[in-house]
């Protein structure tokens, strides 16, 4: 079984992958600054273009840059502590200095890794299935949109279903984002929200993904309370935080 060291371990490397630098980055005493390379092995949603990506491990935050944002993200870094530069109004003026060249910041979002130590199957007052590949092919609706992908079916790879009789009432699923690591969406219906449903199918799907020898992780916005109460419930705990500035027309696009 893997230790929480082994986890952080294979979760640095793989952000290493997504922006071109070296795991040991994410533990320096200072921030660093890199040429973005998405690599080959990359974590599948990472998509040209990007004009920049944030990465903070807690210790310091890593860039990954572009020839034009370059210079803006060494000044940013440079002027507020590494934890402040995830935050307004420290953000309005990287915003600013990024519109010009047709930027802007757009996706923000902190991801969780299982604690090993506290990770268990948690009670649940509904009978819990696990859903291997060609048994969840019906349930691509919009009331699952957060534990399946529609748009990426093919990394959809294992789920746990949470079911009142015949009826299905939560599910967790995981997609195949990166070679080592897949990520955990979860959905419940309102009406069986708030009685557990949410951490058993969660810690339920972690523990088997774990055994199949990958890494689960788990992504939410920090606004998200609802969802980030889920992950601490489910053993899963704050490992990393990222912004990416994309063009802003991608901004635009995501508000039209």
């Amino acid at each position: 079984m893997l230790t929480n060291r082994d986890i952080l371990k294979i979760a640095m490397t793989q952000s290493a992958e997504d922006i071109g630098c070296r795991a040991e980055d994410f533990l320096a005493d200072s921030s660093v600054v890199v040429d973005l390379n998405i690599g080959p092995n990359a974590k599948q949603y990472y998509k040209d273009p990007i004009g920049c990506n944030f990465i903070s491990y807690g210790s310091n935050v890593v860039a990954g840059v572009t020839e034009e944002t370059a210079d803006i993200v060494k000044e940013y870094i440079s002027k507020f502590e590494f934890y402040h530069l995830f935050e307004t109004p420290n953000m309005h003026w990287l915003n600013e200095r990024l519109a010009p060249k047709g930027l802007a910041v757009c996706f923000m979002a902190e991801y969780y890794l299982p604690d090993i130590n506290r990770l268990i199957n948690l009670p649940c007052p509904y009978e819990l299935r696990v859903l291997e590949k060609g048994e969840y092919e019906d349930l691509y609706l919009p009331e699952w949109a957060n534990a399946l992908c529609e748009d990426r079916k093919h990394l959809d790879v294992l789920g746990v279903g949470a079911y009142d009789g015949s009826k299905l009432i939560g599910l967790a699923g995981c997609s195949a984002d990166a070679p080592e690591m897949w990520q955990i969406g979860v959905d419940v219906l309102p009406e069986y929200r708030r009685k557990g449903v949410a951490s058993a199918i969660t810690s339920k799907l972690a523990l088997e993904i774990l055994e199949r020898g990958k890494v689960p992780f788990y992504c939410t916005a920090w606004s998200n309370i609802r969802s980030v109460r889920n992950a601490v419930r489910s053993s899963l705990i704050p490992a990393w935080a990222e912004m990416t500035v994309k063009p802003a027309d991608t901004v635009k696009s995501m508000n039209s």
